[in-house]
């Protein structure tokens, strides 16, 4: 139940059948006409924009035109008791005490599904593909939880979604990852000193890696690298993989599926693919221009496959062929992602890194080609995180060898803290992640001021004896809110249209901020109570007034469907 859509419909269907008593020509598919929660100062329930919509589209007064709408919803909606106009021709309504217990009584019957928008897509989601070259790093932690959450989000209004990994194993970053396995390996069995060079990895998990492998094959002497290569591919990868398996598990992130790079070789996809954009002469042979900043002088022309990227919105064309003909980057995410077509996925959502930003339009365009624009793709990048700790940047990690492990992150806070303020800011920003903010019990650290306030109200119903399942029988003849009561119900008839936006723009950071808005009423009205008594919810022992309890409830009934879908935990005492 969306009760701005419920209203909507019910305003909407009133004006279509009384369109000529209105002499509204022109109703344009009420585009543009919502039903919203008004600013607080007005201290009404809902707002709707028609009269300022529909009056300008047919020449009318707003304000006179509000008049006429105002009593035509007074006389056939009985959900309204009073209706303000309001400015140019807002229309501010104030819903009856029976409408009132109406919703309430509604999401109480339905707690599990409160917010819930149905539907019924197939969603693959790619999210984290770090370089399976040693452990996560914060950078992308951020993507993992992003990823994690949206599709939480998404199988809450009913999707299939699919949890994709995208495994880089292939490629020289392998081979340079296996030699310095392989030196690692050199330097345990046979006291070689390991000398860093370019391109080798000097964390210290590679030692570990190299300890791994050496006890799972006592009988290989490691003497010739190109000898011991292929087993040293294979058992550092899955090593690896395992590292990073273990991260994602402790930050409460489970991939449903894992794709490797080496198999989209091995089945010639790539090939595959160029062969079905050429039957639709989306691939040509032909000579890129020089990039930015080189001359033609020293830019060497090679004749190469190239996608026609630039008929579907890019800003040039994209080489599918390096200079010894071999594919391309771009040519392989290209075979990829004819594969997740071809199983028929509706929608596609890639999770890329902040360094990703100018990859977005070439690979959108390549799935515009490969599907002929029935597949949608959307890549969301999300940007840097800055780790500050007693005021100052946070340190590198020796382990990680050149950044920050999210092993270090967790052995600083635990993993609801982290999955909570990841998302505390949009995807497409920097985010500040502060840890003594994170640790403080204060209003300041938004995750500890949300489940604190779920605790209260455990507490409370633990004083009372009540289970957040009892059935609450509200009277509409006796139904009364103060206004305390009045603004977290307000809130709390927010929540589906938080998740409908959420979903709709795979904007999931909208739910912490909105739990974080609902604990500060919920916090707000409790304090109340110990500055007024004739706020405190509990005298002698019973509860003042079954309202408030109804009210207690919806907050505990929403907390619960948004940390979930965030991932994070509600603990009943703290």
């Amino acid at each position: 139940m969306n009760i701005f859509e419920e209203y909507l419909n019910k305003i909407t269907g009133l004006l279509l059948k009384n369109k000529k008593l209105l002499k509204l020509d022109n109703l344009n598919n009420f585009n543009g006409i919502v039903v919203e929660s008004p600013p607080v100062e007005f201290n009404y329930d809902l707002s709707c924009n028609a009269a300022l919509v529909l009056g300008k589209k047919n020449k009318i007064n707003p304000r006179e035109l509000a008049n006429k709408i105002k009593d035509l919803i007074l006389k056939n909606l009985k959900d309204f008791e009073i209706i303000e106009i309001a400015g140019p021709g807002f229309l501010n309504l104030r819903l009856t005490n029976k409408s009132l217990v109406t919703n309430i009584n509604h999401i109480l019957e339905n707690r599990k599904s409160y917010g819930k928008k149905d539907s019924n897509n197939n969603y693959n989601i790619e999210f984290v593909s770090a370089n399976p070259t040693g452990p996560m790093h914060v950078g992308h932690c951020r993507g993992a939880i992003y990823g994690d959450v949206l599709a939480n989000l998404l199988k809450f209004n009913g999707n299939k979604v699919t949890r994709e990994y995208y495994i880089n194993d292939y490629g020289n970053q392998i081979i340079n990852f296996a030699k310095s396995v392989f030196l690692r390996i050199r330097e345990i069995k046979y006291n070689e000193k390991f000398i860093l060079k370019k391109d080798l990895y000097p964390g210290e998990y590679i030692i570990e890696i190299g300890k791994k492998i050496i006890d799972s094959n006592k009988k290989e002497k490691f003497d010739n690298f190109d000898d011991s290569l292929e087993l040293l591919k294979e058992d550092s990868l899955r090593h690896s993989m395992d590292l990073i398996k273990s991260d994602l598990k402790q930050l409460g992130v489970e991939h449903d599926n894992f794709f490797s790079e080496s198999e989209l070789i091995k089945n010639k996809l790539v090939d595959k693919a160029v062969k079905l954009l050429k039957e639709n002469n989306y691939v040509q042979e032909g000579y890129l221009d020089p990039p930015k900043g080189e001359s033609d002088k020293t830019w060497k022309k090679t004749k190469r496959l190239i996608f026609k990227s630039t008929l579907f919105g890019d800003d040039t064309d994209r080489a599918m062929q390096k200079n010894d003909g071999s594919w391309t980057y771009f040519a392989n995410d290209v075979g990829y992602h004819m594969d997740k077509i071809n199983r028929n996925y509706k929608y596609l959502i890639n999770v890329l890194g902040a360094d990703h930003t100018g990859y977005v339009k070439r690979i959108s365009a390549a799935v515009s080609a490969l599907s002929e624009n029935k597949v949608k793709l959307n890549c969301k990048v999300c940007q840097l995180v800055k780790l500050y700790k007693n005021g100052k940047p946070f340190k590198m990690s020796k382990r990680a060898g050149d950044f920050i492990s999210v092993q270090d992150l967790l052995k600083e806070v635990n993993k609801d803290s982290i999955r909570f303020m990841m998302l505390n800011r949009s995807n497409d920003v920097e985010l500040d992640f502060d840890f003594d903010k994170v640790l403080e019990k204060s209003k300041d650290n938004p995750v500890f001021y949300v489940q604190y306030s779920f605790a209260r109200i455990s507490s409370l119903l633990r004083t009372l004896d009540r289970d957040f399942n009892d059935k609450i029988d509200l009277d509409p003849e006796k139904f009364l809110l103060n206004e305390n009561e009045i603004s977290i119900l307000r809130k709390v008839f927010e929540w589906p249209k938080i998740i409908e936006t959420a979903s709709s723009k795979y904007e999931p950071h909208k739910i912490p901020y909105y739990l974080y808005e609902l604990a500060t009423l919920f916090h707000s009205y409790w304090s109340k109570g110990n500055e007024d008594q004739s706020y405190k919810f509990i005298k002698d022992g019973k509860i003042k007034k079954v309202e408030t309890l109804a009210i207690i409830i919806l907050v505990a009934i929403v907390m619960e469907r948004g940390m979930s879908i965030l991932g994070v935990s509600l603990p009943d005492k703290m």
